[in-house]
């Protein structure tokens, strides 16, 4: 596992071992120049192959903490632990794709094999995301969901074993987005990465998680499995519309949690 630093004070990190955690966070304190904590002494540990969403409200530290585990948060105060795995990818809400390249070259920018093995995982990822024969097409010649469809691409190419993924469905229009999920799950049904999914979505999180973590002022409040999930890497399904499905009832607690009123919820 790799240790990131980052301001923080960290333990050195171990390799990967059957039962270990893929992700251990402990202690972790975050802060922006102001007295109170972005996050607040955090601790959480991810099973190899589970997948956990975050919810919480705006400020309550569910992007810090991705920046954490993806070391891309070197410019702020904070100590604690953090071990991830050596191969992490990112997905965020925006694709983030450079204009001036075209698909393929999008999917494999970066990437660290000889550039023909690059280029030869770049279009069996986005065979599976199904853009292929799309290698050559430009950025703005794809819709939304398209193009989200390139930014999983450019993940899967590499191969994670953490997936951090930062809404990645909330730019996304619903039909597009309930699309998106069944990808995912057909995805990560045959990559089983460790994911982390930040999302604003209740239903979304109980959907597709096998765990689902509430943050409030950069603290876990509520951690709950969700009804449908199975050993780490098994994917959830949709809920039912039954008047005793258990999805119901964790919505609500969950809403309770984020200080949401359920009637006014869709």
């Amino acid at each position: 596992m790799a240790t990131h630093a980052g301001g923080l004070t960290a333990t050195a990190g171990q390799p990967a071992e059957a039962g270990r955690p893929a992700v251990v966070v402990r202690g972790l304190v975050r802060t922006y120049g102001t007295p109170a904590g972005v996050l607040d002494g955090l601790d959480l540990e991810i099973a190899a192959g589970e997948f956990v969403a975050i919810l919480g409200r705006s400020g309550s530290g569910k992007s810090t903490l991705l920046r954490a585990l993806a070391g891309l948060d070197h410019d702020v105060r904070g100590s604690g632990e953090v071990q991830v795995p050596r191969n992490v990818s990112v997905v965020f809400q925006d694709s983030r794709l450079l204009p001036w390249a075209r698909v393929l070259d999008n999917v494999v920018l970066g990437h660290e094999a000889p550039p023909a093995e690059a280029r030869a995982a770049g279009r069996g990822a986005l065979a599976e995301v199904g853009l292929a024969g799309r290698e050559r097409a430009w950025p703005n010649e794809l819709s939304g969901g398209e193009q989200q469809r390139v930014s999983l691409a450019r993940s899967l190419a590499r191969s994670p074993e953490l997936l951090l993924a930062d809404e990645p469905f909330g730019a996304l229009d619903a039909l597009t987005r309930l699309r998106m999920h069944d990808l995912l799950r057909d995805l990560l049904r045959r990559h089983r990465p460790t994911v982390l999914m930040v999302t604003h979505d209740v239903d979304e999180a109980i959907v597709l998680a096998d765990r689902v973590v509430v943050l409030d002022a950069g603290r876990i409040v509520l951690e709950r499995r969700t009804p449908s999930a199975g050993t780490p890497g098994d994917v959830g399904h949709e809920p039912r519309d039954d008047a005793h499905d258990p999805h119901r009832a964790l919505r609500a607690e969950l809403l309770d949690a984020l200080g949401l009123d359920r009637e006014d919820t869709p």
